[in-house]
């Protein structure tokens, strides 16, 4: 196996474990831990390619480093969500969640 198909097996066990965490947790900081999971595969595709794509260049790195700053930002709106949500109920189970209007 390339390096590249090594990359690519490696993110793409990655993405399903951040989607399995997605789909079939309730805690909804383990959702957010797993969104983040499922965005490092992407990013880790990114660079893969970047490197040993057809083209080599750094777009992909560079596009990979806006990624990880989208990522951030979504962490903290996240956990600040969590916090507020958590202050007013008590809980972090996304089942709980479900109306938005009080």
């Amino acid at each position: 196996m390339t390096m590249l198909g090594s990359y690519l097996t490696l993110a793409a066990v990655l993405f399903c474990l951040g989607l399995y965490g997605v789909l079939t947790k309730r805690n909804a900081i383990i959702v957010l831990l797993s969104i983040e999971l499922m965005l490092s595969a992407v990013n880790l595709n990114l660079v893969a390619f970047a490197k040993y794509g057809i083209n080599a260049s750094l777009r992909g790195q560079v596009f990979s480093l806006f990624t990880m700053t989208v990522a951030a930002a979504e962490a903290a709106v996240g956990i600040a969500v969590l916090i507020s949500l958590y202050r007013r109920r008590a809980t972090v189970n996304v089942d709980e969640f479900n109306e938005l209007r009080r």
